[in-house]
């Protein structure tokens, strides 16, 4: 705690152009990525049947995955849930069954070598109820996007707003790239965490500006480097604090909140930490190359 006392110094406007950099690199290999390997969307998006299963003892995924083959299911994704005695099965929808036909010709297939096997949940999700959810989360981005522009840009000034729409791009993108590098399943509670992220990162990013606006007054003989990095200074001990608690929360959830918001959770600390980082470098950056 004696950190969080003392008045630091730190020149983070010296450093923007390494950020800038590092930022760039991270924006291009999410972009990258994205355009390559892309999602990998769960059943909300792509619409299917989702089965979970659980076993008495430790389940071998590949002994599962000929079981379901020899049924006429080897086109299916089989992983662990949570533990080796759990497992999940995501099936894409067919034009020839139903939904309901799919799941129960599943569990026959897996009663048949295993009797002590227990269906969890099943849950249907239609084609045509993935896209549009896909493009309405799509449209919940860009309206939260735009309507964040509109309000730093009435509370502070236009430039002040780019800043800000930048910073909250840039975490979007990289905890996007996050999911697309290692292929971790996008589902709506990911969505979900992406619309907190931008409002965690875009609180973190008003009080800064709202002290620099405040010193801009203050230090009438200051330039803008030194105003900017006199007001992160000032912020930097509530920032970190604000982050680290938030993160203590979301390790919780992470190792102990289960599989199902895994994900979730996951989504989340990667934003606060980006959102922690584009707070200061990005958002600052931005509107001091816009002058």
């Amino acid at each position: 705690m004696e950190f969080f006392s003392k008045k630091t110094t730190i020149d983070f406007m010296g450093k923007r152009k390494l950020a800038i950099l590092l930022s760039l690199a991270l924006i291009l290999t999410s972009l990258g990525s994205l355009a390559v390997r892309g999602l990998n969307f769960g059943i909300d998006f792509t619409g299917g049947t989702l089965i979970e299963a659980g076993y008495p003892d430790a389940v071998d995924l590949g002994a599962l995955r000929d079981v379901l083959e020899e049924a006429g299911y080897g086109d299916v994704q089989v992983q662990h849930f949570g533990t080796s005695r759990d497992v999940l099965i995501r099936v894409a929808p067919r034009a020839d069954r139903a939904s309901a036909e799919i799941s129960e010709e599943i569990l026959s297939a897996m009663k048949n070598a295993d009797a002590a096997v227990e269906m969890r949940r099943v849950e249907f999700v239609g084609p045509q109820v993935g896209e549009e959810l896909t493009e309405q989360g799509g449209l919940a981005m860009l309206y939260a996007l735009i309507g964040i522009l509109i309000y730093v840009a009435l509370r502070f000034e236009y430039r002040f707003s780019f800043g800000a729409v930048a910073a909250l791009v840039h975490d979007v993108i990289i905890t996007l790239g996050v999911f697309s590098v290692f292929q971790i399943e996008f589902d709506l509670t990911v969505l979900a965490a992406l619309l907190a992220v931008i409002g965690y990162s875009l609180n973190d990013t008003i009080v800064v500006f709202d002290r620099i606006r405040e010193n801009f007054r203050k230090m009438r003989k200051g330039t803008p480097d030194q105003v900017m990095n006199v007001s992160i200074n000032q912020t930097l001990s509530r920032t970190l604090m604000t982050s680290l608690t938030t993160l203590l929360v979301l390790m919780a959830l992470f190792f102990l909140g289960g599989e199902i918001i895994h994900s979730f959770a996951l989504a989340l600390i990667v934003g606060v930490f980006v959102g922690t980082y584009s707070s200061i470098f990005i958002a600052c950056s931005t509107t001091l190359a816009l002058g």
